[in-house]
């Protein structure tokens, strides 16, 4: 009897879980064609409709932003003569400080200028340089800071401050004659 249990053990130690034609045929569908089906199904459905890009409404402009430069290249003449207050504030700040445009104080106006000045040339130079309220930096200008410290100190000293006009740094090798 004990001959018979231990040769019925070793037969089902040997055999899987499929016992018949019918298993096999049901475990061959769900491990190879469902599978394929699936597969089948999630590529119509991404190949499927035209989908905007995500998170784009407008596809050229989402296509120009991807392909914009990524850096530029400035050329200017180092040895230009820098521009004197007067002329930076015609070229750029008179636009809104003759008018009064958008809360700009107007040019001369002792009154506006007033607690402007009280603030100091530091906080002047700085609105000026990084904008301020509807100012957008340097008045959208391109000047180098120096210039619109002395468009500061114009508009300042008109306003009745008496602000020091900036001076221009030295070239380096002007400093290094100099000190000989």
């Amino acid at each position: 009897m004990s001959d018979k249990n231990q040769a019925s053990d070793h037969d089902d130690a040997h055999t899987g879980p499929v016992k018949n034609p019918r298993q096999l045929l049901v475990t061959v569908f769900f491990s190879f064609v469902l599978p394929i089906f699936i597969i089948i199904g999630l590529v119509y459905y991404v190949a499927s409709g035209d989908k905007p890009a995500a998170g784009a409404v407008n596809v050229e402009k989402a296509v120009t932003a991807r392909i914009q430069k990524v850096g530029i290249v400035e050329v200017r003449d180092a040895n230009r003569q820098l521009r004197s207050g007067e002329e930076v504030f015609k070229a750029q700040c008179t636009t809104c400080h003759t008018a009064g445009m958008l809360g700009a104080p107007k040019f001369g106006d002792a009154a506006a200028w007033a607690p402007r000045i009280k603030t100091g040339y530091e906080a002047l130079l700085n609105s000026a340089i990084k904008g301020k309220n509807a100012m957008t930096p340097q008045g959208g200008g391109d000047f180098e800071p120096i210039e619109i410290g002395r468009a500061v100190v114009y508009m300042a000293n008109a306003g009745g401050a008496k602000f020091e006009e900036p001076k221009a740094p030295e070239a380096p090798a002007a400093a290094a004659s100099a000190a000989k």
